[in-house]
C-alpha cells in the first residue's frame, strides 16, 4: 500500500484508505478458523493496513439469524489478540448498541448502556483507549442526543479518541454533530448498494465525516468468485439478504460479469476495481473490506494502485445504476428489537 492517507474526520488520525473488517472471522460468513483469522490480521499489518474494525456483538450472531454463537465479544477478544504486540501500529474501531437477549438482538442507546459497554470493550481489547467509537444502531426510545452526549463523555474521560455513527440517515447525522464532533459515519456504501449517495454523502461532506463503508465488495459478489448456480448455506448471512435470492442474484451476477471483462481488460481484479471506484468518489472514503484469508488482503490493498479516468468511473457507476441492481439491502434484519 501507498504512503498516502487520510484523516479521520474532526481528528488527528490519519490511517490509510483501506482498512480491515474483522467480522467475518466471528460469524455471518460461514465457519472461520481463528488461528487463520489472527495470522490474516498480522499478514493485514505486514501490507500496511493499519484500520481495523470490529464491534462487540460480531459472535453473538445468535436467534436473530439462527447461526452458532461463538459468544458476545469474541471478535474484540479475536482482534486484541491478534494486535497486542503492535497497538501502536493500528487505529481500532469497535461499537456498540445491539446485544444478544433470549429472543435474539436488541439495540440499547442508553447513556448508563454506552459506558457500561465501552469498558467492557477496553477489557476484550486489552487496550486503555479506543480509536473510534461507533453507536452501531441507534435506539428509538433514546434520543440521539443522549447516546452522543454519553459518548462525549467517553471522549472527556480519555476512553475513546474520536465519535462514530452507524446505519444512520442524514437528520440523524446533523442533530448527532450538534452536540459533539462525528468523525466518522459507517454506512454500507458499493457500487452495487448505493443508497448513501443521495442525502447521506452530502450530509457526510457539510459535516465534516469520514465515510467508512462495510461491504464495499457486495458482500464478495463484486470480487467476481460467485456464479448463478452458487448457494449459501444457513450460516451463511447472505442466505437471509434480498439481493443474493435466487430471482435477484442471477440478474446481479449479469453486472459482475461485465465488471469481471472491464477490470480483466485493464490488468486487475473485480474487487479491486470495486475498490478504487469507491477510493476515486469525492469524499474522504475509508473502506474495510472483510475477509479472513491473508491472500485477499493484500489483493485488496493493491485497489489503491489502480488508475481510473472519469469515463472509466462514469462507465462504472452506468453499469450498476441502482435501477439495475435487483434486491434492497437488507431482508428479516433491517429492523431489530428495540428495548
Amino acid at each position: 500500500m501507498g504512503t498516502a492517507r487520510i484523516t479521520l474526520g474532526h481528528s488527528d488520525i490519519r490511517i490509510r484508505p483501506i482498512g480491515l473488517g474483522c467480522m467475518g472471522m466471528s460469524q455471518f460468513y460461514g465457519p472461520a478458523d481463528e488461528d487463520e483469522s489472527v495470522a490474516t490480521i498480522h499478514a493485514a499489518l505486514d501490507a500496511g493496513v493499519d484500520f481495523f474494525d470490529t464491534s462487540d456483538v460480531y459472535g453473538a450472531a445468535g436467534a436473530a439469524t439462527g447461526q452458532e454463537q461463538r459468544g458476545f465479544g469474541h471478535n474484540e477478544r479475536l482482534l486484541g489478540r491478534a494486535v497486542r504486540d503492535r497497538r501502536d501500529e493500528v487505529v481500532i474501531g469497535t461499537k456498540f448498541g445491539a446485544r444478544p437477549t433470549g429472543n435474539g438482538i436488541e439495540i440499547d442507546g442508553r447513556p448508563e448502556y454506552v459506558k457500561q459497554a465501552c469498558d467492557a470493550s477496553l477489557r476484550r481489547l486489552g487496550i486503555d483507549h479506543i480509536d473510534v467509537y461507533y453507536a452501531h444502531r441507534l435506539d428509538e426510545r433514546v434520543p440521539v442526543e443522549e447516546t452522543v452526549g454519553a459518548m462525549a463523555e467517553l471522549v472527556e474521560a480519555g476512553k475513546v479518541r474520536v465519535l462514530g455513527l452507524s446505519n444512520v440517515g442524514a437528520d440523524i447525522l446533523r442533530r448527532a454533530s450538534a452536540v459533539a464532533p462525528i468523525s466518522a459515519l459507517q454506512s454500507e456504501y458499493s457500487l452495487w448498494e448505493r443508497g448513501i449517495e443521495r442525502e447521506v454523502l452530502p450530509a457526510c461532506r457539510e459535516l465534516g465525516i469520514t465515510v467508512v463503508p462495510f461491504s464495499p465488495l457486495g458482500r464478495a459478489a463484486l470480487a467476481g468468485t460467485f456464479s448463478a448456480g452458487t448457494s449459501f448455506p444457513a450460516d451463511d448471512f447472505r442466505a437471509t439478504l434480498p439481493k443474493f435470492r435466487a430471482e435477484n442474484f442471477a440478474e446481479n451476477l449479469r453486472l459482475v460479469e461485465a465488471l469481471k471483462e472491464f477490470s480483466e481488460a485493464r490488468g486487475h481484479t473485480p474487487g479491486q476495481v470495486a475498490l478504487a471506484w469507491l477510493l476515486a468518489q469525492p469524499h474522504d472514503i475509508a473502506p474495510i473490506p472483510g475477509t479472513k484469508r491473508a491472500k485477499y488482503v493484500r489483493e485488496n490493498v493493491a485497489a489503491t494502485g489502480v488508475p481510473l479516468s472519469a469515463d472509466d468511473l462514469a462507465e462504472l457507476a452506468g453499469l450498476f445504476a441502482p435501477d439495475r441492481v435487483r434486491g434492497g439491502q437488507y431482508g428479516d434484519l433491517a429492523v431489530l428489537p428495540r428495548r
